[in-house]
């Protein structure tokens, strides 16, 4: 420590030996679990370490790790060649990935362990966050509900410019309806090494496009550094007509269209901002299939007042910038905008 993206990719693999569930919390970028003690079997030895003693501990765990390993070797690293040279981790850097670390290396491979584990990598991602957002020129799409921003956003990648899409990273659209269907939210630690995995292989000298994302998306927080830095950043504002809008929503929230009752339980979430009265009229709508006047509805009433309260008080710079409008809203037409914006500001 500390290490960088360089560093990591210069491994042939990047192997996590401890439990699943930790692994699921969060990981290296690019890292594979390879358990030594799976959660069952960690928590036995856990227990047998409180209620006896440490060597009691290793006595029990031995052979369970021993075993693991050597069916890790047999089931996935035995075509391996005499080459190959893995990073090796586990919480701290201590017995699980010493373990898995010998014996790769006994059997002859060049497998490295990394120094203070996973702890020490989630201490560096959290000082990295709060230093790398400020080297950055960030320029935040901002734009109504259903104007197009994450279209936009994946097209300038397309484009091969610098974008960062919060909500991919978060797996949620940022609002009320955003939750992806079958596609859980990361946990925080692992939004955070996401964030710094994307932060970390952008070139300062060139732009970062950005939506004009809230504080929280979903469930998780944007870090405070970097949230702070898109506030002060250049805005481009995106203007799309009002079916386009319509046409764009109903295709990103098509599962709803599959499920109306899903969306109805989301509907009940806005009474307290709308009324039990609004929330019928929109049910109505909702159970005669009426989709273009829901969306519009939805639209006029809550999302673009929400929108234009929460882009004063947080964006003030979106204000000042010059309208970009949205004409064409097929894939090619915004792949022909953001190469437009790249060009203009790169």
């Amino acid at each position: 420590m500390p290490l960088a993206l360089p560093e990591l990719q210069a491994f042939d693999a990047i192997l996590d030996a401890r439990s699943p569930s930790e692994f699921a919390e969060d990981h290296l970028p690019g890292a594979i679990n390879v358990p030594v003690l799976d959660d069952e079997e960690r928590a036995l030895v856990g227990t047998i370490y409180k209620q006896h003693s440490a060597f009691e501990a290793k006595r029990a765990g031995a052979p369970i790790v021993s075993h693991n390993i050597a069916r890790h070797i047999e089931t996935r690293f035995g075509a391996m060649p005499r080459g190959w040279t893995p990073l090796v981790y586990c919480w701290r850097g201590g017995g699980r990935s010493g373990a898995l670390a010998h014996v790769l290396r006994q059997v002859g491979w060049d497998a490295q362990r990394l120094e203070g584990g996973y702890k020490a990598f989630r201490k560096q991602v959290v000082t990295d966050l709060d230093v790398l957002p400020r080297r950055f020129r960030f320029r935040v799409i901002c734009g109504a509900t259903g104007s197009g921003k994450s279209r936009l956003l994946e097209s300038l990648a397309q484009a091969r410019a610098q974008a960062l899409d919060l909500e991919a990273l978060a797996a949620h659209r940022g609002s009320v309806l955003g939750d992806l269907p079958d596609a859980p939210q990361p946990s925080q630690k692992s939004f955070e090494t996401s964030l710094w995995t994307a932060l970390s292989g952008f070139d300062p000298a060139r732009p970062v496009f950005v939506e004009s994302e809230s504080k929280k998306v979903g469930n998780l927080r944007v870090p405070d550094a970097l949230i702070e830095r898109m506030r002060d950043s250049e805005c481009i504002r995106l203007e799309a007509a009002g079916r386009d809008r319509v046409a764009l929503l109903r295709e990103d929230y098509a599962h709803f269209e599959s499920r109306p009752d899903a969306l109805a339980a989301k509907l009940d979430c806005l009474a307290p901002l709308h009324g039990a009265e609004r929330i019928s009229q929109w049910k109505t709508l909702l159970e005669s299939g009426e989709w273009d006047a829901l969306v519009h509805n939805l639209l006029e009433s809550h999302y673009d007042p929400a929108y234009r309260k929460s882009l004063l008080r947080n964006y003030r710079g979106a204000q000042a910038a010059a309208p970009v409008e949205v004409h064409d809203i097929s894939r090619e037409g915004f792949l022909a905008l953001a190469r437009r914006l790249a060009r203009d500001h790169g």
